[in-house]
């Protein structure tokens, strides 16, 4: 199935055009992307193992993906998480942590972060997207990244810890 995304102009307002994922996005536009980080009451973040067939084959990360065409960063951050990880957050526990514009990857990149005590066996790992998931505190995320184990797309990890 073609996946579909918004346009946006330097300002992130939506230009009018759809895109197809996989296809170059035209010079001076960007898509929207979000990460979402799920946090627990011992404080340890919810973390995935990418599939080997994915670039960064094998790297942790926390769940994400891109906004698909008439949705806004929130409710794709939920679609997100729920297709990947099958687990069902409410948008209205949400809190936007970080935001940034990379030309580089040509998207506004939106980082949310929800609270759950989900048990990792209830959930429905993606089979062509994430190969494992498991509680985390913030040292092993420090180690995984020092080791280069961590996607490397992850450079903020202060903006998540100093929540």
């Amino acid at each position: 199935m073609t996946e579909l995304w918004d346009l946006y102009n330097q300002e992130r307002k939506k230009v009018g055009r759809l895109h197809e994922r996989g296809t170059p996005i035209p010079k001076g536009l960007y898509h929207l992307v979000v990460s979402i980080w799920i946090v627990n009451s011992q404080g340890q973040y919810l973390m995935s193992q990418r599939h080997p067939n994915k670039p960064y084959p094998e790297c942790w990360e926390c769940t994400g993906g891109s906004v698909l065409y008439g949705e806004n960063s929130l409710h794709g951050a939920v679609r997100e998480v729920e297709e990947e990880l099958g687990l069902t957050l409410k948008a209205d526990t949400a809190q936007l942590i970080y935001q940034a514009r990379r030309d580089d990857c040509q998207d506004f990149y939106d980082v949310w972060r929800f609270q759950s005590d989900v048990p990792v066996a209830s959930l429905k790992l993606q089979s062509n997207e994430v190969i494992a998931a498991k509680w985390m505190d913030q040292a092993i995320i420090y180690e995984l990244q020092r080791k280069g184990k961590l996607h490397p797309l992850i450079n903020y990890l202060d903006a998540v810890f100093d929540q």
